[in-house]
């Protein structure tokens, strides 16, 4: 994807006064490179700093709306090669691995963008890719890891109910407030579970 609107929506994150204001620090974003190889040298050393928590985010480029991603699989395609030209090495991400490994998080970060009036869906395929494989690995780790999708456009919108007053759509910002409260549940999930370790 030429223009990748996660990356940009990451960046947004990193620059939220909120953020940093909560957590005490800036938020670390990482903007991996679209390589299996990424997933070693990139995604493995920054889980190795021990994070309180992960919010991956990547694009469903058929996507209508924002996608919670509720597990991933220990799989890969070999149809579709990384950016570099190659599939993955293997069909199978981790041989000693579980089937899935599920997001313990997703319903509490469903209902979070839900509240804030964004069209979003749970889904249990986060596909045969680098999101895949990238949130199986992430998954494997003991702080709370979460992966969203958002479409290629801010175009889609939850449709209006006349009932209920309108609540933004689908564009950056609104996209950037909703996932700034997801990232400090996440935060919160991850610091007091450190705490009972």
């Amino acid at each position: 994807m030429p223009r990748n609107p996660s990356a940009a929506l990451a960046r947004r994150l990193e620059r939220s006064s909120r953020l940093r204001s909560a957590l005490g620090r800036a938020l670390q974003v990482r903007v991996l490179d679209t390589t299996y190889d990424a997933i070693g040298t990139q995604l493995v050393p920054t889980l190795a700093q021990a994070p309180a928590a992960v919010l991956m985010l990547g694009v469903a480029s058929r996507a209508k709306r924002i996608r919670v991603e509720a597990r991933a699989c220990n799989r890969a395609s070999r149809f579709y090669p990384d950016a570099s030209g190659r599939p993955s090495a293997s069909l199978t991400l981790d041989p000693a691995g579980p089937p899935a490994r599920r997001a313990a998080v997703a319903p509490q970060a469903l209902a979070i963008l839900r509240r804030h009036g964004l069209a979003v869906v749970r889904s249990r395929d986060a596909g045969r890719y680098l999101c895949n494989a990238s949130y199986f690995r992430a998954l494997a780790e003991p702080c709370p890891v979460l992966f969203v999708h958002i479409p290629p456009t801010a175009s889609a919108k939850r449709p209006r109910d006349a009932s209920r007053p309108r609540h933004g759509g689908l564009d950056a910002a609104a996209q950037a407030r909703a996932l700034t409260e997801v990232a400090l549940f996440l935060c919160a999930r991850g610091r007091a579970a450190a705490r009972t370790r």
